[in-house]
């Protein structure tokens, strides 16, 4: 899984909003190991302190737990990982919004097309 990083954002922020994704689509599920620093740091091609970092971030967010001498874990408590999915959804809500708005559609226009959207979406995969 060899990354490649924005340089708009610093890349621990990136590697933890990419597994993050990871748990929320269930590709790390609640109680799976991380892999060690050091194999992160060959997979995503990045210094290790860095993903040392990352998994602090972590760590703080309550999204993973570390256990001296036996590696870093994704949490079980629901309670974080459903938080966590709450947040990341209005994350890219806000992005999205934001952006339309830079395009200088209303929120009218915004619901609008997402509504539209949904349901041409929702009757592809229908079919």
């Amino acid at each position: 899984m060899t990354d490649t990083f924005h340089s708009s954002k610093p890349i621990y922020s990136q590697l933890a909003e990419r597994i993050q994704r990871q748990i929320l689509r269930r590709e790390l599920a609640p109680g799976d190991k991380l892999p060690s620093v050091r194999e992160m740091g060959i997979q995503s091609n990045v210094n290790p302190n860095t993903v040392q970092r990352t998994y602090r971030e972590l760590e703080g967010m309550n999204i993973v737990e570390t256990k001296r001498g036996q590696g870093t874990f994704v949490t079980e408590n629901e309670e974080v990982l459903i938080r966590m999915r709450e947040s990341l959804k209005n994350d890219e809500i806000s992005r999205f919004v934001s952006g339309m708005h830079q395009m200088g559609y209303s929120d009218v226009e915004i619901e609008a097309g997402l509504v539209a959207f949904l349901k041409t979406e929702g009757e592809e995969k229908n079919q």
